[in-house]
This record gives C-alpha cells, structure tokens and sequence, in this order.
C-alpha cells in the first residue's frame, strides 16, 4: 500500500520529534593503473536528538480541538485527561 504524501510528512516529524539514528558512508576512490578504484569506506552511525519544535507540533497536532466539541465531549475529555493524570500520578 503506497502510502500519501500526509502520512509521509506525518511520519518525519514524528521521527524527527522522537529523534532516530541515521547511518553515514563516506567513501574515497584513487585512480590505480588506469582504472578508479574505492580505497576506503567508512560507515559511521549519527544520532540526531529530539527536536523540542517538532515534538510541540506533534502534541498540537494531537491534541483535541476544544473550541469545535460539544459540552458533552468537553466534559468526557476533562474526565479522561483527569483519569490519565490520576494514573501517572498514583493518586486515586
């Protein structure tokens, strides 16, 4: 399934929020006897951080948009938040 070009945005900068490891190849070539050949390869592994910018845009993107939802989904959310709060907490 060929994913859309959202879902592929969508992705990057959840990876880029997250931070991720990238490999790099660096590669040098010398001509020898008439012909170029690859003298060294050298493969390094890179780790990019988080990014706090792509993490907040993440978590808005997320978060429910209050001012479209009816008093009833408010009040659910408010419930849920408080449940996920109490839990994280351990508070009863």
């Amino acid at each position: 399934m060929k994913k859309s070009k959202k879902q592929l945005v969508e992705e990057a900068l959840l990876r880029r929020a997250v931070g991720y490891e990238t490999t790099e190849t660096v590669e040098e070539y010398a001509e020898c006897d008439g012909e170029i050949k690859l003298v060294k390869r050298k493969v390094s592994t890179k780790n990019v951080p988080p990014d706090v910018a792509a993490a907040k845009l993440v978590i808005e993107e997320a978060a429910p948009n209050v001012a479209e939802m009816t008093d009833e989904e408010l009040s659910a959310e408010k419930e849920r938040l408080l449940a996920a709060l109490r839990q994280t907490t351990g508070k009863k």
